[in-house]
């Protein structure tokens, strides 16, 4: 059956309606629940470059969740020195903020972080091992608060004597062969994205219809902070728009005009880091309106701001772009389009995007994203034996050819 999300009025009402849902769960779970014989625990930590969010789950959903934010004093502390430094504060947060909830770390059964800038590997749960603490320790694949995920995660597990796990990395490259070649042999497209998140809601998705996720074809937009447009086939994500792609967003400009950005970078106006904060960081919404938040944007067109309305026109246009050329990359044969991310939280947003996608398969719309959520599923599937554990070196990969790889950009990615 078709799911109908359109007039604006039924948009807004679905989303009102999976809100008022999450909030109440929320009140349910600060109130807090008694475990079943045999239930676990597990802490889950979901590190950003302004906060950290963590949260202790059982199998039935989330139990107790906390965010920590990081303001500007706390963050210039920090300010040129490499993001491992952040580790020892941020556990003793955490630590702090677990027991004063009345958590015992040695009762919990694992612990799981965010996935960070780790060579290409498939999706899965994988153990926090010696060859991925070193990768996130050397920072090879370069510097971003994601890489925090694992080593916290570990040095909870140490103390508590299990293991620590990340789920879905950033990294995480299911990509098809021909998505690879960029029209140069001079530069590779590399697969970086919101996978954990989108693929928490495939699978949520594919649950909701009594079907399996690797039985679906399926266009999934994540639409916060970056946004990433994919293609899910088989149960892989087989392609995605990557940070340096795709729709223009909040702060980044998405795709340019090539030979326009070569004439920018060789114009003498700007040296390579500012021109980088041009695309990565004060692009999109922020370039041309000076805001990136949507909610203001949104405020200014309905107060008659005709530019900022031009600006958000070209964004959701973009983003309904990238998803049919997902759904080509699908042959056309797609089960549903998922919308998610904090963006889908805008009715109006909502409205355009339908105009232009209800076509390709019935839409449905998750807003918000819920990744502590997803790793709490991928840890409890390994303690259930629904899945293996992987190790990062475990495919066959050769450390060093990995290393070797273009490193990825991430700016944007939160």
């Amino acid at each position: 059956m078709k799911i109908t999300v359109n007039p604006a009025r039924k948009v807004a009402n679905r989303v009102n309606s999976i809100a008022l849902v999450r909030c109440l769960l929320t009140v349910e779970n600060e109130a807090g629940r008694s475990l079943s014989p045999g239930d676990d625990r597990v802490l889950v930590i979901n590190p950003g470059s302004t906060s950290t969010k963590f949260g202790i789950y059982t199998r039935r959903g989330a139990e107790w969740v906390r965010t920590i934010r990081h303001g500007d004093e706390e963050l210039a502390r920090f300010g040129g020195r490499p993001m491992v430094a952040r580790l020892e504060y941020r556990w003793t947060l955490i630590m702090q903020s677990v027991e004063d909830a009345g958590y015992k770390v040695n009762e919990l059964a694992a612990f799981a972080g965010r996935g960070g800038l780790l060579p290409p590997m498939t999706c899965g749960t994988y153990l926090v091992d010696d060859a991925m603490v070193e990768e996130l320790r050397q920072a090879r694949r370069g510097e971003h608060a994601s890489n925090l995920g694992a080593l916290l995660a570990l040095k909870f597990a140490q103390a508590a004597g299990v293991n620590a796990y990340i789920v879905d990395p950033v990294t995480a490259d299911e990509w098809q062969e021909c998505a690879r070649l960029s029209g140069t042999p001079l530069i590779e497209r590399s697969a970086i994205g919101h996978v954990l998140n989108t693929k928490a809601v495939a699978r949520r998705f594919a649950r909701e219809q009594g079907r399996t996720y690797e039985a679906l074809r399926l266009v999934v937009a994540h639409m916060g902070s970056g946004i990433t447009v994919s293609a899910h086939r088989d149960g892989r994500m087989i392609d995605n728009n990557t940070p340096e792609e795709g729709p223009l967003g909040p702060d980044r400009t998405g795709s340019l005009p090539v030979r326009e950005l070569i004439k920018l970078c060789f114009s003498g106006r700007f040296a390579q880091k500012e021109l980088d904060r041009k695309v990565f960081g004060d692009g999109g919404l922020f370039a041309y309106l000076g805001t990136r938040d949507l909610q203001e944007v949104e405020r200014r067109i309905d107060a008659g701001d005709r530019e900022a309305a031009k600006v958000f026109d070209a964004m959701v246009y973009q983003i309904a772009k990238e998803a049919g050329a997902m759904a080509a990359v699908l042959e056309g044969k797609v089960d549903a389009v998922l919308l998610t991310g904090g963006m889908a939280h805008s009715a109006r947003m909502l409205e355009r995007l339908c105009r232009y996608l209800e076509w390709i398969a019935p839409i449905r719309v998750y807003p918000g994203e819920d990744e502590l959520q997803a790793l709490a599923e991928g840890v409890f599937r390994v303690l259930d034996n629904e899945e293996k554990a992987k190790r990062l070196w475990e495919e066959g990969r050769n450390p060093a050819e990995a290393r070797a790889s273009r490193a990825p950009l991430v700016i944007g990615l939160e």
